[in-house]
């Protein structure tokens, strides 16, 4: 009963990608990560904590941030289960959960794997996708997103650097600077969707409009959990006008 496994994870060709999609050195790995994401999380949480009394945070102000943070990551975080879901036919379980859980970026972790696998005169799940383009596809996504954080880690304290300069200089601008990156990141993310479809194009207004209506109705009802529920009601609501206009 052992042997047909042992015989599929030495052949290269052998097009049977789960005999090393569920290796159990991935699954190790990817415990490993989120074991990380974890403890950075408590760390955190402990460090703000310490902190808050120096800035006169209040204990309950405190406490509403971390609800609030908590609650606004579900609506991103229901994009990328949903990618997630889809591509574990392409990794499997442990190779998704170690990319997706480091960078979160899915479109671009495939496009990474896509561009791999064709310089080996294969697609992803498709007929010629074998133990070897799984893996030299893995290893490239990998390095891709090792590429990004060594980035993040070079470049981290410069851009501290700058930013502390600026704050001395013109405090306002630096005030401004945060915001300004990232409405300009969502907003090129939302003009790059536009030009693909009409069902594209109406689903950006839709989500935007849903968006601006949840923050209206929380101001005026003075509901700060609809604030903080907003993004999440947004995503789900878009999803659900995408399922339907896409069917229609």
């Amino acid at each position: 009963m052992n042997t047909m496994p042992v015989l599929a994870l030495g052949d290269p060709m052998s097009t049977d990608i789960w005999a090393v999609a569920n290796n159990p050195v991935l699954w190790i790995c990817a415990l490993g990560v989120f074991t990380v994401i974890f403890v950075q999380t408590v760390l955190y949480m402990r460090a703000a904590r310490a902190a808050a009394p120096h800035v006169e945070m209040p204990k309950r102000e405190l406490t509403e941030s971390f609800r609030a943070g908590a609650v606004a990551s579900i609506g991103p975080s229901l994009a990328v289960v949903l990618v997630a879901i889809a591509l574990l036919a392409l990794f499997g379980t442990p190779a998704v959960l170690l990319r997706i859980g480091l960078v979160g970026s899915a479109q671009a972790e495939t496009a990474s794997a896509q561009i791999a696998a064709s310089t080996m005169g294969a697609d992803l799940g498709g007929s010629l996708y074998t133990q070897q383009v799984f893996a030299v596809a893995f290893i490239t996504m990998s390095l891709s997103g090792g590429m990004w954080m060594l980035t993040t880690l070079l470049l981290t304290p410069v851009l501290k650097k700058g930013g502390k300069s600026l704050a001395k200089k013109n405090p306002a601008v630096m005030a401004l600077i945060p915001t300004a990156a990232l409405i300009a990141a969502f907003s090129s993310l939302s003009i790059a969707e536009l030009p693909k479809s009409n069902v594209h194009a109406m689903l950006i207004f839709i989500s935007a409009g849903l968006m601006g209506l949840f923050l209206l109705l929380a101001k005026l009802l003075n509901a700060k959990w609809l604030r903080e529920w907003a993004l999440g009601f947004s995503i789900v609501i878009s999803l659900t006008a995408a399922y339907f206009l896409h069917t229609a």
